[in-house]
């Protein structure tokens, strides 16, 4: 009998489930709670579904958080067009400046439709 040896490819996680993973990360960092995090996931979803090079054309939005302009995450690094945790990163700074939380953004986002 032949034993031919089983050769397994590693695939990566999809990019979409890598940023969340990343973002769940710095989410619980903060302390924030698993529902802060839902929030987030909502938010995000709904500005670029954690495409980081979503680019919104009309408004020069970009990247995960739809940065205005998203030169605005170099404050981060100067690898914002292409890095989703320095975008991720740099999303989160944001939201607990302006909003407190990931919660207070989506109620934001909710009442206005923008953030």
């Amino acid at each position: 009998m032949r034993v031919t040896p089983v050769t397994q490819k590693i695939r990566r996680a999809p990019t979409k489930v890598r940023n969340k993973a990343y973002a769940f990360r710095m989410v619980t960092r903060r302390a924030w709670s698993g529902d802060q995090f839902q929030c987030l996931d909502s938010l995000w979803t709904r500005e670029s579904n954690w495409d980081h090079r979503a680019f919104n054309e009309g408004s020069g939005a970009y990247g995960i958080p739809q940065a205005l302009p998203g030169s605005k995450m170099g404050f981060v690094a100067r690898d914002w067009r292409f890095n989703p945790q320095t975008q991720i990163r740099w999303g989160l700074r944001y939201i607990r400046g302006r909003y407190g939380s990931p919660c207070g953004a989506w109620g934001h986002f909710r009442s206005h439709n923008w953030y």
